[in-house]
């Protein structure tokens, strides 16, 4: 008697399993007769007819595992690979961001000197220093009339002049003015 397993090339060391990766099959262990190899047929072009209905495994029947070494190894390089490209990610998107900050300062700065170089030409312009001169330095020109409100009453004057005002007398030295305050305080009884 000879087995299938013996035919195909198997030996009885691996566990009857073949290269394939295919759940192996469980074959029954009924004699053979002779001269026939089992499955085959006498004639060639005759079919069998007599096939036995495919039998569901066993639960004895092995089942691939859910999680396979390779699928291990594989997530652990993934991972491997995410932890290695986390920093130089991080530090490109940081570069990125300091592009865009450093962009909007360089605009900034870039409105800024053309409000500049725009006050400039106004300032070198003979009318507009003139206006400034007036409003900012109460300038007049020779002969105008120069009319300034002060304390809610309106003082005329010639251009550069004004109205004289009334003298204060000199403050005392601090030490005349420390004697004062004790001669004071003392009820005023030396004079």
């Amino acid at each position: 008697m000879s087995s299938v397993r013996g035919r195909r090339g198997g030996s009885p060391a691996e566990g009857g399993r073949r290269a394939t990766g295919r759940v192996p099959r469980v074959h029954s262990t009924r004699p053979v007769p002779s001269g026939l190899r089992s499955g085959a047929s006498s004639r060639p072009g005759q079919r069998r007819t007599d096939r036995r209905p495919e039998r569901r495994p066993s639960a004895s029947a092995r089942r691939r595992p859910l999680v396979t070494g390779r699928a291990v190894l594989l997530v652990g390089l993934v991972l491997l690979l995410a932890l290695t490209l986390a920093g130089p990610v991080r530090q490109y998107l940081a570069g990125q961001a300091e592009l865009a900050r450093l962009a909007a300062e360089g605009e900034a700065l870039d409105q800024r000197a053309a409000e500049l170089r725009e006050q400039l030409d106004r300032q070198t312009d003979p009318a507009y220093v003139e206006r400034e001169a007036r409003e900012r330095l109460a300038y007049v020109l020779p002969g105008d009339r120069l009319v300034i409100v002060v304390d809610g009453e309106a003082v005329e004057g010639d251009a550069g002049t004004l109205a004289e005002a009334t003298e204060e007398p000199e403050p005392l030295p601090w030490y005349e003015g420390l004697m004062a305050s004790v001669a004071d305080a003392d009820g005023g009884a030396d004079e």
